[in-house]
C-alpha cells in the first residue's frame, strides 16, 4: 500500500515535538554547564571522512588516488590534493580546539596551534607511508592468497583500518583525540576492525581477514606481529579514582612484542605482555605474561594459578 507523505507537516505536531527537543536540549547544556552554541562546534564526520578519503590518495597516489592520474603528475596532484585537504583538516582541528577552549576556535592562540597540528600531521606522512607500505608486504607475504601487494593494498580490509590508524595514531598523538577516534570508527564501520587510536603498533602489522577485531587505547604492539579475526586486546580492569569514576588513559592493555602469532578467537586481557616470537592459538583466554617463544594453546592456557580469570 502507497502511503502519501505528509502536507506541509501538518500531520504532525510538529510544534510541540521541537519544542519537546528544545527542551531536551537546555537541560542537558544546564545539566552539564555548557555555553549557548553560537553555530557548528563539533567536527564534522562527513567532513573527515572526504580529508581521509583526499589523504589515501596522497599516501597511494596510482592506486588510491583518481583513476585518471597519470605518473607524470602525481607530485603536482598530490601536491594540490594536500594542501586541500591540510586546509580542510585544520578547520576540523579548530572545531575540536574550539570546544575545548569553551567554544573560542577563533581565538589566536586557537588558530596557531591548529595551524601547528596541520603542519606537524603533513609533515608525518611520508613516515606513515613506510609504515603502511610494512603493513602491506607484511600482508602480502604472509597469506598465501595473495596474489600481489596491489591485491592486498586495494582489497584487504586489514590494510583499509591500518590506513586509518595511521593517520588517527598521528592525530592522536598530536593532541586531537575526537578526530582521531572519528577516523578509527570511520574504519571500524567498514572493516569490522576496532583499533583505538591510542593503539601503539609498529612496521609490518598483518590483520588477517579481521573481522572483530578489538586492539585498546594503551595496547602496545611491536613489528611484525599477525593476527587473526575476532582477537581481543582488552582490558582486564578499570582502575578508578576515591570518587569511583573511571581513571582515563591508564595502561591496561596487553604488550605484545615482535614476531608474535594471534589466532582467531584469542582474548587477550590487561596490561600482560606476550614475549617476542610466542604464538597464542585460537580461542586462548589469557591473563598472564608469558615469556618470548612460547606456543599456548586452549589447554596451557586453562593451567592458570588459582584465582586467575
Amino acid at each position: 500500500m502507497t502511503v502519501a507523505p505528509p502536507r506541509n507537516g501538518g500531520d504532525w505536531p510538529l510544534d510541540e515535538i521541537v519544542a519537546g527537543l528544545r527542551a531536551a536540549r537546555q537541560d542537558w547544556r544546564e545539566a552539564h554547564r555548557q555555553h549557548e552554541p553560537r553555530g557548528r562546534e563539533l567536527p564534522s564526520v562527513e567532513l573527515l571522512d572526504e580529508i581521509v578519503q583526499g589523504l589515501r590518495g596522497v599516501l597511494f597516489p596510482l592506486r588510491l588516488g583518481p583513476p585518471s592520474l597519470r605518473p607524470e603528475a602525481e607530485d603536482y596532484y598530490i601536491g594540490h590534493s594536500l594542501d586541500t585537504h591540510l586546509q580542510a583538516l585544520r578547520q576540523q582541528v579548530l572545531l575540536e580546539l574550539g570546544s575545548v577552549a569553551g567554544g573560542a576556535p577563533d581565538a589566536p592562540e586557537v588558530a596557531e596551534r591548529a595551524t601547528a597540528i596541520t603542519t606537524d600531521f603533513g609533515r608525518s606522512l611520508p613516515q606513515i607511508r613506510r609504515l603502511l607500505d610494512a603493513d602491506v608486504l607484511a600482508s602480502f607475504e604472509g597469506d598465501p592468497a595473495a596474489r600481489s601487494v596491489d591485491e592486498v593494498l586495494l582489497c584487504y580490509p586489514g590494510i583499509e583500518a591500518m590506513i586509518h590508524h595511521r593517520l588517527a595514531h598521528q592525530l592522536y598523538a598530536l593532541g586531537v583525540p575526537l578526530l582521531a577516534r572519528i577516523v578509527a570508527e570511520l574504519a571500524h564501520g567498514r572493516t569490522g576492525i576496532d583499533i583505538h587510536p591510542g593503539a601503539r603498533i609498529g612496521a609490518g602489522l598483518f590483520i588477517d581477514h579481521g573481522t572483530g577485531v578489538v586492539i585498546g587505547e594503551t595496547a602496545v604492539i611491536g613489528e611484525r606481529v599477525r593476527i587473526y579475526q575476532a582477537v581481543t586486546l582488552g582490558a582486564r580492569s578499570f582502575p578508578k579514582d576515591e570518587q569511583g569514576q573511571i581513571r582515563k588513559g591508564a595502561p591496561r592493555h596487553p604488550v605484545v612484542e615482535d614476531d608474535v602469532v594471534i589466532y582467531a578467537g584469542a582474548t587477550i586481557l590487561g596490561r600482560i605482555t606476550l614475549g617476542r616470537g610466542s604464538v597464542v592459538g585460537g580461542n586462548v583466554w589469557l591473563t598472564r605474561s608469558i615469556p618470548p617463544g612460547s606456543n599456548i594453546s586452549q589447554a596451557s592456557s586453562q593451567s592458570q594459578a588459582p584465582g586467575e580469570i
